[in-house]
């Protein structure tokens, strides 16, 4: 997976305009109905452990504790397979004073999210504690980036998942649940502490990164649906879209590069005191990428063309059909 090189102009972007493939996005809007989607399933790999098939709710109960005087304490740091979110990316490169970019490029790979076919990146395991290590594991002191630890290091032993629900009369919503993973090594689901999935999640912190990851969370969700009928309008997405969903999760500088840089606001309707804030919050800049991806990916209305320019593409789509 190549990470992007250069920022595109939006006026080129390769992906679906408002009206293409609408009939292809409405019924991926009927199939994400009842989609389960599970977006962190443990620190291991995919076959790593059993994960209990039972739905925990808000207030559901369950023995866990993690510390050092549990014997497995860190084995769950050798081996994991953890997925970094944006979030995850955001916080774990102030908490260590270096860019995004940088922190990607030293600490994490880019790997594929296979149900959805884009590119993601995963923590490296190849730290100096040995025993393919997380690089952030001191074999004495553990986790030294606690504080600004994971999204998958924060939930565990809970997996997060997430299911489309659709009501002709509500609308679409989308349901948040959790599952408990029980894995051979670890030994935290024999202390007595117990506590609410709600109480877990408090203590955890896991809050922010959920409301700053919801729309990437819900790309990911889409894009597997759509996947399933063989991508939008029946085609692969294209690399194009792959780099710049890339380069919104991973490097928000580069970004702001580009939304700053090109002819991005002269293309989108943005509140003006909405262009100040972006200049700076890392979290709305965010918001507003992911809002953009999935415009341009799904067809959806979160983000709105300027009218002048809108008119200029339906008269050059006017005039190339025309000349055909």
């Amino acid at each position: 997976m190549t990470p992007p090189n250069d920022p595109s102009d939006p006026s080129d972007f390769d992906g679906p305009m408002p009206d293409d493939d609408r009939a292809a996005a409405d019924k991926a809007s009927r199939q994400e109905a009842g989609l389960e989607f599970n977006v962190f399933r443990g620190v291991r790999d995919i076959d790593g452990g059993p994960v209990l098939p039972v739905r925990l709710k808000h207030d559901d109960m369950f023995c866990f504790s993690c510390h050092r005087g549990v014997s497995c304490w860190n084995d769950c740091c050798h081996g994991a397979d953890v997925m970094l979110t944006p979030y995850d990316i955001l916080r774990l490169s102030r908490g260590l004073g270096i860019p995004p970019a940088e922190l990607v490029d030293r600490y994490a790979y880019p790997a594929d999210f296979e149900r959805a076919g884009l590119p993601v990146n995963k923590l490296k395991m190849d730290g100096d504690a040995g025993n393919r290590a997380c690089v952030f594991l001191d074999g004495e002191a553990g986790c030294t980036v606690y504080d600004d630890r994971p999204a998958t290091c924060r939930y565990y032993p809970l997996g997060l998942g997430s299911i489309k629900q659709k009501d002709g009369n509500a609308g679409d919503e989308t349901l948040d649940f959790h599952f408990l993973v029980k894995e051979a090594h670890c030994q935290g689901h024999k202390e007595e502490k117990l506590q609410s999935v709600g109480d877990f999640r408090a203590e955890q912190a896991v809050e922010p990164y959920d409301a700053v990851n919801r729309g990437w969370m819900e790309i990911l969700m889409k894009m597997a649906s759509w996947r399933s009928m063989g991508g939008p309008g029946g085609k692969e997405v294209s690399d194009e879209t792959k780099r710049m969903f890339y380069m919104v999760s991973s490097d928000i500088d580069e970004f702001r590069r580009f939304v700053f840089g090109s002819r991005f606001l002269e293309i989108y309707e943005i509140d003006p005191d909405i262009i100040e804030q972006l200049k700076t919050n890392d979290e709305a800049l965010l918001a507003l990428g992911f809002d953009w991806l999935k415009n341009v990916m799904f067809n959806e209305p979160t983000i709105s063309m300027k009218q002048q320019v809108l008119q200029e593409a339906i008269g050059r789509t006017r005039d190339d059909l025309g000349a055909a």
